[in-house]
């Protein structure tokens, strides 16, 4: 039989049955509520553990592997069914269990101080610690129950939302523009031998043939074209805060008392 001080080492270990196979994970320790002897092991078998069973510790024995028990598997799994969630074994469920798995049933026992019928609680400490009460639905850390709540922890984190890039690239556009131009053309002179010019006009001879010609010159347009910055352009960057709203679902405990009828209940 398992001690005490073995109680939490073993609670949600596994359960190793006769012949080395595992039953189940070990959930609750009931006690002895004379003695303060573990008594009773729980472990969720069925298929998928939708069952929990009472096993004896009486044979019990702690080991690097988990709990091992005297059964095989369907031994367990067919055990008389209990509601684990009660708290306490009564005198008839007890006595069902102790001549299910063939084991001798003090009723002397019966004699726990607690309401009649009533002999195995979960696993608590010793009653002379001074405690006003003992954990009937696991292991029992001290004389309080804690309550937890789960709060929203809201803040921000950064990531990569884009990018953004500068590309530049050629274009082609047809541009005009107004060039003045000019050209020359022939005109023919004519002018009277006078006093002036006679002796230009007989200089040579008499009767001879003569050809003159002049050059005519035009202008016309010439393009040409060449590079010239004109601007520079860069990309820049500036944070913008705005609001966003948020939810999630957040859990918290909520404790009651369940007290006699009759009794007054304290709050303080």
């Amino acid at each position: 039989m398992i001690s005490t001080e073995d109680v939490r080492s073993v609670i949600g270990q596994t359960m190793i049955g006769a012949g080395g196979e595992k039953i189940g994970e070990v959930g609750q320790v009931y006690l002895d509520d004379q003695t303060n002897a573990p008594e009773w092991a729980t472990t969720k078998t069925g298929l998928f553990g939708s069952k929990e069973s009472f096993v004896p510790l009486a044979e019990a024995t702690v080991s690097g592997d988990g709990l091992a028990v005297p059964y095989d598997k369907d031994t367990v799994k067919n055990a008389p069914q209990v509601d684990p969630d009660q708290g306490h074994l009564s005198q008839q469920e007890e006595a069902e269990l102790y001549r299910y798995y063939g084991l001798d049933y003090n009723e002397s026992e019966s004699d726990s101080g607690f309401a009649d019928g009533e002999r195995s609680g979960q696993f608590t400490e010793t009653s002379n610690t001074g405690q006003v009460g003992h954990d009937t639905s696991g292991p029992t850390t001290d004389d309080a129950m804690t309550r937890s709540e789960e709060q929203l922890r809201v803040g921000t984190e950064k990531r990569e939302a884009g990018r953004a890039r500068l590309r530049k690239y050629v274009v082609t556009e047809n541009v005009q523009k107004t060039v003045p131009v000019s050209h020359e053309e022939v005109r023919i002179e004519r002018e009277p031998v006078t006093d002036a010019n006679v002796g230009d006009a007989t200089s040579g001879p008499d009767i001879s043939e003569e050809e003159h010609e002049v050059v005519l010159n035009e202008e016309r347009p010439v393009v040409s074209k060449e590079t010239k910055p004109v601007e520079r352009v860069r990309l820049g960057k500036e944070t913008v805060t705005g609001e966003e709203q948020v939810s999630d679902e957040v859990r918290q405990e909520q404790i009651e008392a369940d007290v006699p009828e009759g009794t007054e209940r304290t709050t303080r």
